[in-house]
């Protein structure tokens, strides 16, 4: 059997059923779109760049702060979630960094949260290559990296 899932939460949850997990990442396999994204809206861009700075700026942050502390962030998380054990916030917090899913790849060098174009032109080329997308996609509106170009936030 098969299941799409994020590696820091269904594996966990299967395992604790007794089932042996196999986990592949899309990116092992060739896949490059980024796997999270903060998205917003044109007008939001034009009129408050201010404010999506600010968020992006104290998202980014807040990662960082996390995982080098994610105890006062854990215990609202559950107050949230009363489900939520402390296995398996501590399977996830280990997932996300045995895979460096926030400071591997070019944000080893770029900081946490930077895009590139070049990550952009691949995952456009990889699209259109499987007939998923239109040639004539203006791929570079779909991102800015102005928010996280001089950010270099890291651990």
């Amino acid at each position: 059997m098969s299941q799409q899932s994020y590696l820091s939460s269904e594996p966990f949850q299967a395992q604790q059923q007794g089932v042996k997990v196999k986990f592949f990442l899309f990116a092992d396999g060739g896949y490059p779109p980024y796997g999270s994204t903060i998205v917003t809206t044109d007008k939001m861009l034009a009129e408050k760049p201010d404010v999506v700075a600010r968020f992006v700026k104290a998202s980014l942050e807040g990662w960082r702060d996390y995982l080098k502390n994610p105890e006062p962030a854990n215990a609202l998380i559950k107050v949230d979630n009363p489900k939520m054990t402390d296995a398996q916030i501590a399977f996830a917090i280990d997932k996300l960094k045995q895979t460096k899913a926030l400071d591997g790849g070019d944000a080893a060098t770029g900081g946490i949260g930077i895009m590139t174009a070049a990550r952009w032109k691949q995952t456009y080329d990889f699209l259109v290559a499987a007939n998923l997308l239109d040639p004539k996609t203006e791929w570079q509106k779909a991102f800015t990296d102005r928010f996280v170009k001089d950010l270099k936030i890291g651990f």
